[in-house]
């Protein structure tokens, strides 16, 4: 079936945790678009927020087309916590007239929109439905999050996983394995530790660089100002990672990029998951996957 209804506009992202939602587009873009390492929306389309109308018209044509079975929807596109957030509860309360079984409303947020939203509208969020936002920590370190142009800092990332364990949200933060390169490896794990313990999130879910097409950080490589990690400094710093972290996160590395596809409840399960890392470093570099660019 076509899901000419829905009207997609620009690349179409969700997390591999919702591969079984509903996807209605409620924004276009991302308002940010400076990360060097992303290439999503580098070439377009230019951020909007979609009418509320057209965001409508999208779940009643989900509801016609596809009956009311539907138990969980994620909203596209890249930060779509930007709504108004009158906009967005109304969004969030008609789904769930409209859809009887469901379980679980998604978005993407980042950490400098959530914190201009503020605890009381996150509250307000929570409480019309909203489960779970994905947030791209993707590191903690201060310098990292300059050079990378992510927008943010580390106490404002902090601030924004506390705001939205405060509302009562469900909050997946994604750390990005490999992003300080060999100069800043050591900084990139011990202050994403420091701000993973603090925000204690209810997911931490891991990412490993791997460079892609049209981005700024592909051209540092190529001219020698960035080196790739090799995959065993790449383990080293998940090794590292869960070793020194200190929260009752469910972490997993459930991403093509990475080279293990490890899982487990912390803290009960960091012994096994480090006990997998070691085993894995056992193992030559030539039998994990080779390094390339990406393209999507």
């Amino acid at each position: 079936m076509t899901l000419t209804g829905l009207r997609y506009e620009g690349p179409i992202y969700r997390p591999p945790s919702e591969a079984h939602s509903l996807l209605v587009q409620a924004t276009i873009g991302c308002p940010h678009n400076q990360c060097t390492f992303c290439m999503v929306y580098k070439n377009g389309p230019r951020f909007k927020i979609r009418p509320k109308n057209e965001i409508k018209e999208g779940l009643l044509w989900a509801k016609n087309n596809l009956g009311d079975h539907i138990q969980t929807i994620f909203f596209p596109s890249g930060n779509t916590i930007i709504m108004k957030t009158p906009d967005l509860i109304d969004i969030l309360t008609y789904s769930k007239k409209l859809f009887p079984n469901l379980q679980r409303i998604t978005i993407y947020g980042s950490s400098q929109y959530i914190v201009k939203k503020g605890l009381i509208d996150m509250k307000k969020i929570a409480e019309a439905g909203l489960s779970r936002i994905h947030v791209g920590l993707e590191t903690g370190d201060d310098i990292l999050l300059q050079q990378t142009k992510k927008g943010t800092t580390q106490k404002k990332q902090i601030q924004a996983g506390q705001i939205v364990k405060k509302s009562g949200i469900e909050l997946s933060e994604y750390v990005v394995l490999g992003l300080g390169g060999n100069v800043r490896s050591t900084e990139h794990i011990q202050n994403t530790i420091i701000a993973l313990n603090a925000i204690n999130p209810t997911f931490i879910r891991i990412r490993t660089l791997l460079p892609k097409i049209n981005t700024p950080l592909l051209d540092d490589i190529q001219n020698g100002r960035f080196q790739l990690l090799t995959p065993h400094k790449v383990l080293h710093e998940l090794y590292n990672l869960i070793q020194g972290l200190s929260v009752t996160s469910h972490l997993t590395s459930d991403h093509y990029t990475n080279y293990l596809p490890i899982n487990g409840k912390l803290p009960n399960d960091k012994k096994k998951m480090l006990i997998e890392i070691e085993e894995a470093l056992k193992c030559d570099e030539n039998s994990f996957r080779k390094t390339y660019i990406g393209t999507e």
